[in-house]
């Protein structure tokens, strides 16, 4: 390999995170009641989270020394809308400072509307299942604009919306805890559909060159045999159902077989977006089990030999793959759509692999911008240990350490890397083994 990659000027190296996992002390979304009902695998509860609606900014700082130029956070509709119609204007107003925070400190935020969690009342009509789910989404997002558009013209509408209703309907992870209704997962994709164009076509009313795209989770399912026609054709199955879907939805209309049985009566909707983003971290090796119509007839394992990162409570995070980064921007690129690989990183609280894992994904984003493709910034996930939804404080993605108790954080040896890179617009391998001081020295 060279001893240095360099980035195209204005590359955005940055750091992704979440109102829910990051803020702290929400009292009004339907996760604050999934917690109550027990739901968390480890039995911890998020209470300050990072306490990033009191000092926010103190890590913002933090963010601004590693080098970092751009932060992708969310609003919390829970917050700003904690009942049907009434809006809190403390809570948009301390998005607001947030916001100009971030720009004081020459970082551009990226703002996403809805990530996995919104209000409890919005959960008790049914979420994304109610018929009139996409114009209460255009509404709030019709405030935030309004309110915030001034200080950020990135727009992420849904992060995920494949992993959000495959672990609500399908596996029970996340509220309403639902199993195997399919039937459930392909109106409430479709209704998030409606409500991204929707959402998409409001904020081009308020700001006409705002960028809003959308973000969908790219899982690589890998043969078990590379020779058995069985196991490509339902790796092949698997992987347009869980990667493609959100996609093919919006651009063709419809959603890939078998998910297209399930017919949905929500119309038709439009292809719209300004970018693509891609969250990317793993591969699962799929084996075809007649026994397993369940799952689409595929047993989705981990090798014991492949790099993983730490477990989570009751099964395998998955096998850490650098190549995903390029399976999945070769699979969901579209012309003219420039694309941002939105969140990459490990569960590695010793820091074991992150330092190899960040190496190498900036050594595959490098070669798909050599080869054409059009990426314009990765976002590293996370800045600091969060609340891992279900898996509560068991998984550590921080670049920095973080005790949810004392609230003490402390720099890995892997923010020393990412800080070499940022700064140097790439990957040169002289700077990679620099010391903390100057972080230190800053901070």
């Amino acid at each position: 390999m060279p001893s240095a990659l360099i980035f195209p000027q204005g590359f955005l190296w940055g750091i992704s995170t979440s109102g829910y996992q990051f803020e702290g002390q929400n009292s009004h979304s339907q996760w604050t009641d999934w917690e109550e009902m027990g739901r968390i695998k480890t039995g911890e509860r998020s209470g300050l989270a990072c306490n990033w609606w009191e000092h926010a900014e103190k890590d913002f700082d933090l963010a601004r020394q590693l080098g970092v130029n751009a932060l992708r956070l969310s609003v919390e509709w829970s917050r700003v809308e904690p009942e049907p119609g009434k809006w809190n204007e403390e809570a948009i107003h301390r998005y607001r400072s947030m916001l100009m925070a971030l720009r004081q400190r020459g970082i551009l935020p990226m703002v996403c509307l809805h990530h996995f969690t919104h209000p409890r009342w919005f959960e008790e009509q049914g979420a994304f299942l109610a018929p009139n789910a996409d114009a209460l989404f255009e509404r709030f997002s019709r405030y935030v604009v309004s309110s915030l558009g001034d200080l950020c013209d990135h727009w992420v509408t849904f992060n995920e919306p494949n992993v959000y209703c495959a672990l609500a309907y399908v596996f029970g992870e996340h509220p309403p805890g639902k199993r195997g209704e399919i039937r459930s997962v392909v109106q409430a994709l479709t209704r998030i559909a409606h409500a991204h164009q929707r959402a998409y076509e409001v904020i081009h009313s308020l700001q006409p060159t705002a960028q809003v795209g959308w973000t969908t989770n790219y899982l690589v399912f890998q043969p078990a045999d590379e020779n058995s026609r069985l196991d490509r054709m339902i790796a092949a199955l698997h992987h347009n159902c869980f990667n493609m879907s959100f996609a093919r939805l919006l651009s063709h209309g419809s959603l890939p077989f078998p998910l297209n049985l399930w017919r949905s009566r929500n119309g038709k909707v439009q292809s719209c977006c300004d970018f693509v983003g891609v969250n990317v971290y793993s591969r699962v090796h799929v084996k075809f089990h007649l026994g397993l119509a369940s799952q689409l007839f595929g047993h989705l394992y981990i090798p014991d030999h492949v790099v993983q990162g730490d477990p989570g409570v009751q099964t395998p995070f998955g096998e850490i793959h650098p190549q995903a980064i390029t399976a999945a921007v070769e699979s969901l690129h579209q012309p003219g759509k420039p694309i941002y690989i939105l969140e990459n990183g490990v569960p590695d609280r010793d820091d074991r692999i992150r330092p190899w894992l960040i190496k190498n994904a900036v050594r595959e984003v490098h070669q798909l911008i050599q080869r054409g493709f059009d990426v314009r910034g990765y976002f590293h996930w996370s800045l600091l240990d969060n609340f891992e939804w279900s898996e509560g404080w068991n998984l550590r993605f921080g670049l920095v350490s973080l005790d949810p108790e004392t609230q003490e954080r402390q720099l890995r040896p892997s923010a020393q890397l990412y800080s070499a890179i940022a700064r140097a617009n790439g990957l040169v391998e002289e700077e990679e083994e620099s010391t903390l001081s100057s972080i230190h020295a800053e901070s």
